[in-house]
């Protein structure tokens, strides 16, 4: 019995796999070498725009990318092929490449990668052509594209095949276009207004910085778990301790949390701080690296979002939580409530209480119930519970709330920023509260940090930081419904 597998010939994988073995039998490489291609599509679009219907020239140019299309008729055979700025028909005749290499070009596949080398013309039909004098095959495909990958059965599919989705659907690469001109606009800006870029560790060896639950591995070398960062805060400000002015961290975020249309458990986050500055200059800073971010992508500080029309020009207005609260809840929303009546105001707008909260926190729970989701046009939020902010400094004339903001535009939270606390004790009382919660089984509370106490001790100048959401961002400035659409 004989051990050659047997070529099924409907599998369309086999009969690939069947080429690419034939090819190795023949000494051939079906996995090639580098291109030297001379153009991009995209250019020879521009290039010979003027080539009128039937026109060809002599230039000799080489094009590498992938077929996407094929069609033999007699002794000629259009592919369609794609590289990373467009699409160009390849024109290709018996006579001009000789019988072997004809047959050879017959028996590529849809999904093949090859280099040609060929003269730019026009044909009568008017379409823009390589005429083909010579190829190569520079990968072998094995797995069929498919026919159809769009439209929402496929999504999931979509999101974890992005590889896939990227050849099928060109107007997804648009998207991340625009994602990498958001951060480098981003990054630019930040640099002219004088920021140090820096890294910070991925492991920390204590939660801190936020409120969330952490993906914990475990250190061998030392023999201790440890956390992967859910966010920058602590290390960031340690170096303004040190000296450093201005500095800011674009980088990955880890929170064990669960997903849905605006939160991904790995996520971008951009944290800044800066020296001698405060919640006024940290809004300045935000609305100045926006605006950048969507005159890069967008060309235009006027975007929709979703059908909704967003201007992002001019001032933005600033207001404070317990006057949206009462504006949008219809009565005033205030410590001056009795826990009582902030609590019946949870439960009429929706909520539920819980019995830990304090009234910082229903505050911010009735904020969230009743003000959040018509705040469409950008507003900066400001004067926050202590309760829900335990690394922002007090309200010098009211100790129940702190110097912070939050940006919201269509209806979601875009940046949060705090005049930060700079003295240990203070600092160091919030970390006990924070450790008591813990104990009482809040698992999003944060550790208590000694050494960023013993950092403060040393000293850290007043300070504003401003930490936003990148993946946030380039949805509202792509117009993309959910997180996923814009993580590769």
């Amino acid at each position: 019995m004989s051990n050659t597998p047997e070529v099924i010939e409907d599998d369309p994988i086999e009969v690939r796999k069947a080429k690419r073995q034939a090819m190795l039998d023949a000494g051939e490489n079906p996995y090639g070498h580098a291109f030297d291609y001379s153009h991009h599509l995209a250019e020879l679009e521009q290039l010979y725009a003027h080539l009128e219907d039937g026109d060809s020239t002599e230039d000799l140019v080489k094009v590498a990318g992938r077929i996407m299309s094929k069609r033999v008729q007699g002794k000629i055979a259009f592919l369609g092929l794609r590289d990373a700025t467009g699409d160009m028909q390849l024109f290709c005749r018996i006579n001009e490449l000789g019988e072997e290499a004809f047959g050879r070009l017959k028996d590529l596949d849809v999904g093949d990668w090859i280099g040609v080398e060929g003269a730019m013309m026009r044909t009568r039909r008017g379409q823009l052509s390589v005429a083909v004098s010579s190829f190569e095959l520079l990968s072998k495909s094995i797995r069929p594209l498919p026919e159809k990958f769009h439209g929402l059965a496929d999504k999931e599919t979509r999101y974890r095949q992005r590889y896939v989705d990227l050849v099928m659907n060109p107007e997804v690469k648009q998207v991340f276009e625009k994602r990498f001109k958001i951060v480098a606009a981003i990054r630019r800006y930040m640099e002219d207004q004088g920021f140090y870029e820096v890294e910070t560790p991925f492991l920390h060896p204590i939660l801190g910085g936020a409120n969330a639950k952490p993906f914990v591995t475990h250190f061998n070398a030392l023999d201790r778990d440890y956390f992967l960062r859910i966010a920058t805060e602590l290390p960031l400000k340690r170096l303004l301790v040190g000296g450093f002015e201005k500095v800011f961290e674009i980088g990955r975020q880890f929170r064990n949390e669960g997903m849905d249309p605006y939160h991904n458990p790995e996520f971008t986050t951009m944290e800044a701080y800066q020296a001698f500055s405060d919640l006024n200059g940290m809004m300045d800073l935000t609305e100045g690296f926006i605006k950048a971010a969507a005159e890069a992508a967008c060309g235009t500080l006027k975007v929709s979002y979703q059908g909704v029309d967003i201007d992002l020009s001019g001032q933005w207005p600033r207001e404070t939580m317990c006057g949206l609260a009462s504006r949008y809840a219809g009565e005033e929303v205030s410590f001056d409530r009795s826990r009582e009546d902030l609590v019946a105001i949870l439960e009429k707008n929706g909520g539920h209480a819980e019995d830990a909260w304090g009234k910082g926190k229903l505050i911010s729970e009735i904020f969230e119930a009743v003000a959040e989701e018509k705040l469409i046009q950008p507003v900066f939020v400001t004067e926050h519970p202590l309760e829900i902010s335990p690394l922002a400094k007090k309200l010098p004339n009211n100790p129940e709330l702190t110097e912070r903001f939050e940006l919201f535009i269509c209806g979601h939270e875009y940046a949060n920023a705090f005049n930060e606390l700079n003295d240990p004790v203070d600092q160091a009382e919030r970390f006990r509260a924070q450790v008591e919660a813990k104990d009482m089984g809040d698992d999003e509370a944060m550790g208590y940090d000694a050494d960023y106490i013993r950092a403060l001790e040393y000293g850290m100048p007043p300070a504003g930081g401003v930490g936003i959401g990148i993946d946030r961002l380039t949805m509202l400035l792509t117009d993309s419904p959910t997180i996923r659409d814009v993580l590769l």
